[in-house]
């Protein structure tokens, strides 16, 4: 019997070269407008008992070959539970070939670089939490396809605190995290939350780039556009999803903000701020590295050890969000990363970095804010 493989679906990508019965020579599709390659979302049917042998080629290309390395492959037979299949990157071959390699247990298989987060799973997430008691949903402007930026607000307090996401929109983990800090900032009976609404006016924002999203790409919108590094000068006919972001964040200024991504090559979960802002303050950073610090003892799926360097002083770069806010705002501003891979200092070989571990991080993140504001 001959598999089928396709992904003409919601955030699907993958071009299939060859099938040779339950063998498949596969390649990525690049973003529209871009050179960017790394998401792949695709559909296999076949028979229970096929030995599947799936090779993506041509990844020496991609945006961060470093990160296929170590790496495993996201695979779920319904679309709910996710857990990891066999992986072997060999760079010699075929220009770089990430080997998959599966005994088939179901007749239909959706294997993805991470458990994927569909645009209709947004909507129900959008339509659950603008329900919950105390939420205010908010269009804040459309996407170039014409997709809601959409903003759901919950607290009372003074202190504003953005939380956004997905701005590369294959890094679909971050929604993930979305969910999770919806549920607990919702939840009527969660203390923290309760102390939270008490003292804050969320602004959150689950996705930043619908159009990536729905297409199926890893770093950029319609335009071909990576919406972090247009900060500083978004523009109608490029970044319509910052501009009406930061026209917003505007409107309520910003005391703390979390622009929540994935990382490709990094295995572990760690944070990036803002030190090479012009305007740095002392107190400011006092409370980015007293957050980090804190988050770091309250779970041990967050560490300090692994992540990117620091800016010189004077030399950040003020097109990405988390340093623009920080400079624009005076605010505390940080971009949380978690791993494609596992996370290496407390290993789960059967799912990896996980969903469900996303949205635990959330809460985490959210008991460390409690702490801190």
């Amino acid at each position: 019997m001959t598999i089928t493989i396709n992904a003409a679906f919601d955030s699907g990508n993958i071009v299939v070269e060859r099938i040779d019965g339950t063998a498949a020579r596969l390649s990525i599709r690049r973003d529209r407008e871009s050179d960017f390659f790394q998401w792949f979302h695709f559909r296999v049917t076949c028979a229970v008992g096929d030995a599947l042998d799936l090779r993506i080629t041509g990844l020496n290309e991609s945006a961060y070959p470093d990160g296929w390395s170590g790496y495993a492959a996201c695979a779920s037979s319904d679309r709910e539970n996710w857990f990891r299949l066999d992986s072997d990157y060999d760079a010699a071959a075929d220009g770089g070939t990430l080997t998959i390699s599966y005994v088939a247990e179901s007749p239909v298989l959706w294997i993805a670089y991470f458990a994927p987060y569909s645009m209709e799973r947004h909507h129900d997430l959008v339509a659950w939490a603008a329900e919950c008691e105390g939420v205010t949903y908010r269009c804040l402007g459309t996407s170039l396809e014409g997709q809601s930026i959409d903003c759901l607000e919950v607290g009372t307090g003074d202190t504003q605190v953005w939380l956004y996401a997905r701005q590369h929109p294959g890094e679909s983990m971050a929604e993930w995290w979305m969910e999770g800090a919806l549920e607990k900032l919702t939840d009527p009976a969660d203390p923290q939350a309760r102390s939270l609404r008490g003292k804050c006016r969320f602004h959150i924002v689950p996705n930043m780039n619908p159009d990536g999203s729905r297409r199926g790409h890893l770093r950029t919108n319609f335009a071909g556009v990576n919406l972090n590094r247009e900060w500083d000068d978004p523009t109608p006919e490029r970044s319509p999803e910052v501009l009406c972001v930061r026209n917003a964040m505007d409107e309520s200024g910003v005391d703390w903000a979390i622009d929540v991504h994935g990382d490709e090559a990094i295995p572990a979960v760690f944070l990036a701020g803002f030190e090479g802002i012009p305007s740095l303050k002392a107190e400011q950073l006092a409370k980015y590295k007293a957050y980090e610090a804190t988050l770091a003892a309250g779970t041990p799926d967050f560490q300090t050890d692994l992540g990117y360097g620091e800016s010189a002083p004077g030399q950040a770069n003020l097109s990405m969000s988390t340093t623009q806010l920080a400079e624009r705002f005076g605010a505390v501003a940080m971009t949380l990363e978690m791993p494609f891979k596992d996370n290496r200092d407390l290993p789960d070989p059967e799912r990896g970095w996980s969903p469900e571990r996303s949205k635990l991080l959330a809460h985490a993140c959210l008991a460390t804010l409690d702490r801190m504001v």
